[in-house]
């Protein structure tokens, strides 16, 4: 199927065009026609398969039908629970958006910034990105009404209801108009998104399989038997030693990925660790040197992993094993994906063979320890 047998406009076609995606994913399929129809969506879906454009460029074409808005009352609000995430889909918009007949204007809303330039910003815009927290703060200063929205989209759903912004979520639907379009998207379906699901949205229609796993034979995987003193030198002659340009490395807590930081940068490997104490122009900032390939390597820890989404990322890596194997899953999926293939390698000391085991026969997924005494890392 072609984006043309969708029912977008030609000037999105030809947006899409200039973007140069060519046919839909099945997400996609699934979910434009629907939503154009005005229709209530459950999507199931996870982070990398094209989810985004699913609901961007529907209500893209909604809004073409539209007035364009001259106060504070926003057609369009898209909870998300990070970020990273909130930049991300605003590039999405801005990219579909350009060239448009009619001018469609995004802001992005979140917390660890000033509220002021996102106040200024708020006037006439069409669909507002947010993250809960500061939303509230923003509509208690009465930087902007909720009122008039027609479209609401919670993204990535779970992941805000883990991080805790349950009471935030509910609070902000009690300030909205009853009469809108709901359009929830969900990588699993827990009992608290089944919840929302029975609260939130009327008769919709369910696309994608709940809780679907990766693409796991897109992902080349790999361990090493590693003590914890030759971890560090082991990490760096990997990178070195397979010419890596782009990996992600994944350790357990913020300390460690700043310690890890240190020890790469000393040794003549370009490194960013990413955490929630970085400033978010450098997170910004950093995520942009990643994905132009200008930084080599990103150290991250699960949480704010969450708002990294980069196509055809080559290796993974897991410097230190996560608590469960979803995490695990998670992880390594950040490569493999949209079809191109990747590497993701573990190092697994001692302590951690066991729960490594545990891992794997959750994953029906055999990977052999390789041995590495031999490995001289003299120099690392």
């Amino acid at each position: 199927m072609s984006f043309s047998a969708l029912g977008l406009s030609r000037p999105l076609l030809e947006a899409i065009a200039r973007e140069q995606f060519t046919n839909p994913y099945p997400i996609q399929e699934a979910v434009i026609p629907v939503v154009l129809a005005g229709r209530d969506v459950l999507g199931m879906a996870k982070t990398g398969s094209g989810k985004t454009a699913a609901f961007v460029l529907p209500i893209l074409e909604q809004l073409q039908q539209k007035e364009p808005r001259k106060s504070r009352f926003p057609d369009v609000l898209i909870l998300v629970p990070t970020r990273e995430l909130a930049l991300q889909i605003l590039d999405v918009v801005r990219q579909f958006s350009a060239g448009l007949p009619r001018r469609v204007k995004p802001v992005a809303v979140y917390g660890g910034v000033s509220a002021n330039p996102q106040m200024m910003a708020l006037h006439g815009a069409d669909i507002v990105i947010a993250t809960p927290g500061r939303l509230l703060d923003l509509i208690g200063q009465k930087a902007l009404s909720l009122e008039k929205v027609t479209t609401l989209v919670l993204d990535e759903a779970d992941k805000m209801l883990s991080m805790g912004f349950g009471d935030e979520m509910k609070e902000l639907f009690a300030l909205l108009p009853a009469r809108r379009q709901n359009l929830l998207f969900s990588a699993t379906l827990a009992d608290e998104v089944e919840t929302i699901r029975q609260t939130l949205l009327a008769d919709p229609v369910v696309a994608g399989i709940p809780d679907e796993p990766e693409n796991l034979d897109l992902i080349r995987q790999s361990a090493y038997a590693i003590s914890p003193e030759r971890k560090g030198p082991f990490l760096r002659y990997l990178i070195k030693s397979k010419e890596m340009k782009q990996v992600l490395v994944f350790v357990s807590s913020t300390r460690a990925a700043d310690n890890l930081v240190v020890k790469l940068n000393k040794n003549g490997i370009q490194a960013y660790a990413m955490h929630g104490q970085k400033s978010q122009g450098a997170r910004v900032e950093a995520l942009k040197r990643f994905k132009a390939g200008q930084l080599t390597v990103l150290v991250a820890t699960d949480l704010i992993a969450r708002g990294i989404d980069i196509q055809e990322l080559p290796f993974v890596i897991n410097f230190e094993l996560p608590r469960s194997p979803k995490d695990y899953i998670h992880r390594i999926g950040r490569t493999g994906r949209a079809e191109a293939t990747g590497e993701a390698i573990s190092l697994v000391t001692p302590e951690e063979e066991h729960h490594f085991k545990v891992i794997l026969k959750k994953m029906k997924r055999r990977v052999s320890l390789q041995p590495t005494e031999e490995v001289n890392l003299h120099g690392y």
